[in-house]
């Protein structure tokens, strides 16, 4: 029983240090780092098109109230859970929110004015179920088509996509010319080591030319079936000629 336990214990030791070695080769991996930093840099990249995004969509939208957050549609309410609080309805824009609260302490029996001591509680308790939108006021259970949200995703979207496809031109641009770089370098390299071994050259022109012989040379089982086919239809063109020799020769008898 003892020898069973060590064993198992022994184990399962040997395959958690299995499991440690391999997560530990995988998280020092370059590709993983590298994935990480561009994980990093890619959410500060989001604040900055954020960022951006709100100021063009509040110069673009400067004569709406309340600029983007105000591009808002609330759809028809089409039952009661969706309709709003008694005589404050579905919405209601800022300047209307003394009124609003008025009329909404009076629905409940109370009469309130804007310098009664609890007018703010009663404000508090009709917004709470309100969300404030630019410079509207929506009730919570409403429908809204949130404009604003969406435009400023497709301006965010496209600034993103602009961004990377010019660092990946460029990324690539800088590639090409390093690649051009390194075999200018090599040649240059080459052609040094040629003047010092003048020999060198030939031997790298016949290796040059049997590599190409050997890059246009047919494998072998290609020659071969290009023979038998070569064959097959020079005898399909004798059993031709010898058919014809009979005719002629049934004709004239």
């Amino acid at each position: 029983m003892k020898n069973k336990l060590k064993s198992t214990t022994e184990y399962a030791t040997k395959k958690a240090h299995h499991l440690w070695k391999d997560f530990k080769a995988f998280i020092t991996r370059g590709n993983i780092l590298d994935m990480a930093v561009g994980v990093i840099v890619g959410g500060a990249f989001n604040l900055i098109v954020t960022s951006f995004t709100k100021i063009l969509m509040s110069i673009c939208t400067w004569g709406v109230p309340g600029g983007i957050n105000g591009l808002v549609t609330v759809l028809p309410a089409v039952n009661a859970a969706q309709s709003g609080e008694n005589f404050a309805g579905q919405f209601f824009s800022v300047a209307d929110v003394n009124s609003k609260v008025i009329s909404y302490a009076a629905a409940q029996g109370k009469i309130v004015t804007v310098d009664d001591p609890s007018f703010l509680q009663w404000k508090d308790a009709l917004l709470k179920n309100y969300t404030l939108h630019g410079t509207t006021y929506t009730f919570n259970g409403s429908n809204i088509i949130d404009w604003g949200t969406f435009i400023n995703a497709i301006i965010s979207f496209l600034i993103i996509a602009l961004t990377l496809f010019v660092i990946v031109k460029v990324v690539k641009a800088l590639g090409e010319k390093r690649k051009q770089f390194m075999l200018e370098v090599e040649r240059k390299a080459k052609e040094e080591y040629f003047k010092l071994h003048p020999e060198e050259r030939e031997k790298e022109r016949l290796a040059k030319e049997k590599e190409e012989q050997e890059k246009n040379k047919k494998p072998e089982d290609i020659v071969l079936l290009t023979d038998i086919k070569e064959q097959l239809i020079k005898l399909n063109a004798d059993k031709a000629s010898l058919l014809k020799d009979l005719q002629d020769e049934e004709n004239i008898v």
